[in-house]
């Protein structure tokens, strides 16, 4: 058994490909629209490991998706600096719904309200301003 991708429906593709590439990080590595099922599929990954793809599907027509819940889960990445990465999502415009107060984790959402959380990788960097005083904002 391989791990091939995790799925999540998305409103509005172009908000969606700001949030995971352009804020996140992520790349996009394949797409595939298909006309008869009025539907898009973009598969993303970490740069580096292709291995580990997120499926955005956009259909075209519109879906009522209603509100991201704890129940779907998260999806899970590693970085190199939680701190910086988190100052990164910030400055464009992501909230940081649970901030890395201890150096190790934080929680963001996508447009469509996935929840994304962000791992130090390797050890938990110290605790540092302004996380360590930044309370939770929303759900995560």
């Amino acid at each position: 058994m391989k791990y091939l991708h995790t799925m999540v429906r998305v409103n509005d593709i172009d908000e969606s490909l700001d949030f995971y590439c352009n804020k996140l990080g992520l790349q996009e590595n394949s797409r595939y629209d298909n006309e008869d099922g009025r539907f898009t599929l973009v598969f993303l990954s970490a740069p580096g490991d292709e291995s580990a793809q997120v499926e955005l599907t956009y259909n075209w027509d519109g879906d009522s998706l209603g509100e991201g819940s704890r129940n779907f889960g998260h999806l899970a990445y590693a970085v190199d600096n939680i701190y910086e990465t988190c100052q990164r999502l910030m400055d464009g415009g992501v909230t940081i719904n649970r901030p890395p107060r201890d150096g190790r984790m934080a929680f963001v959402r996508s447009p469509d309200n996935i929840s994304v959380e962000l791992l130090q990788n390797g050890a938990p960097l110290e605790p540092a301003e302004p996380w360590s005083s930044m309370g939770n904002t929303g759900e995560w």
